[in-house]
């Protein structure tokens, strides 16, 4: 079995590399991920990840996986911000709030797909105008959904969190491992 990674986020190449698994070639999806009027975070998120996986283009000896991260606070969804003012918007609703960060995972051999998702609750602390003045200049919340990464320099703005590291970063091992298990990549 070839594995085919449809990410382009060296995020979870790192994060499959801690399980052993190096996937055979990289093809990122180009896919629509706006959300759906009145669509809810975690269904929002499986569409997507399902999205990504079936628009992956695969021969019959690969398996591709696929995921997808958002966060979310209550029904709201906090995609990846367009600029510093939005990124700024989003920290600024984030900060001082429980939120939940969901990553929806998807591995397809063949027709047959497996799919699980996981949904982590972190607490992000009230930041001082020059701590989000400092993170914003730094540029890291760019490409990041809710404006940030937990193993970044935001990483000193979350004193909690319940459930998955690795969800939050954008790949939840444990459940990654039981689908390609299921998919005959690892044993």
């Amino acid at each position: 079995m070839r594995l085919i990674l449809g990410s382009g986020s060296p995020r979870r190449l790192e994060l499959l590399a801690q399980i052993g698994v190096v996937p055979d070639a990289v093809r990122p999806p180009d896919i629509d991920e706006t959300p759906a009027k009145g669509e809810l975070p975690r269904p929002y998120c499986e569409r997507i990840a399902l999205e990504k996986v079936r628009t992956v283009e695969a021969s019959g000896d690969e398996v591709v996986l696929c995921a997808d991260t958002t966060v979310a606070l209550g029904r709201r969804i906090f995609g990846k911000p367009t600029d510093a003012g939005e990124a700024a918007a989003f920290l600024v609703k984030l900060m001082g709030r429980r939120h939940d960060v969901i990553t929806a995972v998807a591995v397809r051999r063949g027709e047959q797909i497996w799919q699980r998702s996981v949904v982590t609750a972190v607490k992000m602390k009230r930041l001082s105008d020059i701590e989000l003045n400092g993170y914003l200049d730094g540029g890291d919340w760019e490409g990041k959904a809710g404006a940030y990464a937990i193993q970044g320099p935001a990483g000193a703005f979350i004193p909690w969190i319940s459930g998955s590291f690795t969800g939050v970063v954008g790949l939840p091992l444990a459940e990654t491992a039981g689908l390609l298990r299921a998919a005959g990549v690892i044993r």
